[in-house]
């Protein structure tokens, strides 16, 4: 009988020290983990617990609604038989989430009920990425995919209204999409993406047309660029957010280059600060103290915004973390963040400043011996194959 031992084939040196590594570090609970039976590709908050529920994506084709305090499953969102890589809510009232997926269409269900909705066909190669806005009373659900094309869809009828693509810079593989919510009208949005390339992109769309609106240099106000380059590789985030003095809304990104950075709007975006997280970053987060990173080294940073300098890092996540999200009161305060990650767990972590020195002491003690073994139990994620596990590896990497 041939064996499927991994021990018995030949393994170098470094990915066997690599293996138990992540396997020793595996058992640990900091940060309270939701374990989910596949690997979690993004996530988002609900509006409806905005403090305690989020919804997340799954490799093995499912969207979930997770309560973080019971960490119990209260939703399950069913139909892709592909990964899913993206989340956005919208619609009437907010009551439909929608999905991007690898099968190329994005998906959407009523959040109550569960019940598939309306699907979304016109992409050439996966989706990456999914936002929804209003123009001229118009729902719209706006999508990215690695076919390097953003798509404008009317929510109620499915049809697509705008294709868009940068005809003078070469775009590649549509990374993220955000909305400038200051220029932004009810009329018109301003709609700024990020792609597999260091450009930053925006367009001004209405119902009617979109036209690529091009940003002007701070130090030369008459000389036009087409594009926002303040990275030197894939920008995979973007976040608006307000500056320290409570006035305008600037831009953060996170990027392959090992950054985040803060473009600041009256500089005309460019850096104004930047934070060296150290590998790819997947995700950013910023609250009035504190700015937050997290991917592939699979640690969560978080800065001091006033200083720039690292105050702590969250070590729990044994895989490279995929998204961040940020956990609001009834008041719109934010109170803690989560983070989710391709080792299948949910770890929510504090923002007040005694309690994430309490978790930071917690993790600088001795880890205390364990009586159960970590189940390797792929159950639920078997819609993976071993080649496709691999390209999905890869494209988690991909700069193109």
């Amino acid at each position: 009988m041939q064996s499927t031992d991994r021990d018995h084939f030949f393994e170098t040196d470094a990915s066997q020290a690599q293996r138990e590594r992540k396997a020793a570090k595996a058992g640990n609970k900091h940060g309270n983990p939701v374990e989910m039976k596949s690997k979690i590709l993004a996530a988002v908050s609900d509006p409806a617990s905005p403090l305690t529920s989020i919804f997340i994506a799954e490799s093995a084709g499912y969207v979930r609604r997770v309560n973080l305090e019971s960490s119990e499953v209260t939703s399950t969102y069913r139909g892709p038989r592909a990964p899913v890589t993206c989340l956005a809510v919208g619609g009437a009232q907010s009551k439909t989430i929608f999905a991007g997926s690898w099968d190329k269409d994005i998906w959407s269900w009523d959040i109550e009920s569960t019940q598939p909705r309306r699907k979304y066909s016109g992409h050439s190669d996966f989706v990456k990425s999914v936002i929804t806005a209003r123009v001229s009373g118009r729902d719209l659900l706006i999508s990215g995919g690695a076919d390097k094309k953003i798509m404008v869809w009317d929510v109620d009828t499915g049809r697509r209204i705008h294709t868009i693509q940068d005809p003078a810079t070469t775009m590649l593989a549509v990374q993220h999409l955000a909305t400038d919510p200051v220029l932004s009208t009810p009329e018109q949005l301003v709609l700024v993406c990020a792609s597999s390339d260091p450009h930053i992109r925006r367009w001004k769309v209405s119902a009617d047309g979109y036209e690529q609106m091009p940003e002007s240099f701070h130090d030369r106000p008459d000389t036009e660029r087409l594009t926002i380059e303040e990275h030197d590789t894939s920008v995979y985030k973007l976040l608006f957010e307000t500056n320290d003095e409570g006035g305008d809304m600037d831009l953060w990104t996170a990027s392959a280059d090992g950054t985040a950075k803060c473009l600041a709007r009256s500089r005309n975006f460019l850096a104004e600060d930047t934070f060296l997280h150290g590998d790819y970053v997947r995700a950013v987060l910023v609250t009035e103290q504190w700015v937050v990173t997290a991917g592939r080294d699979e640690n969560v940073k978080v800065w001091d915004r006033a200083t720039g300098k690292l105050y702590c890092t969250l070590d729990g996540h044994f895989e490279e973390v995929t998204d961040l999200v940020l956990l609001r009161d009834s008041h719109g305060r934010p109170q803690n963040i989560c983070s989710v990650s391709i080792d299948r767990t949910i770890r929510t972590w504090p923002l007040a400043k005694a309690e994430l020195d309490a978790v930071v002491k917690e993790m600088q003690e001795p880890p205390k011996p364990s009586s159960e073994e970590k189940s390797n139990d792929d159950s639920g994620g078997g819609l993976l194959t071993a080649e496709e596990e691999a390209e999905l590896a890869e494209l988690m990497d991909d700069e193109d």
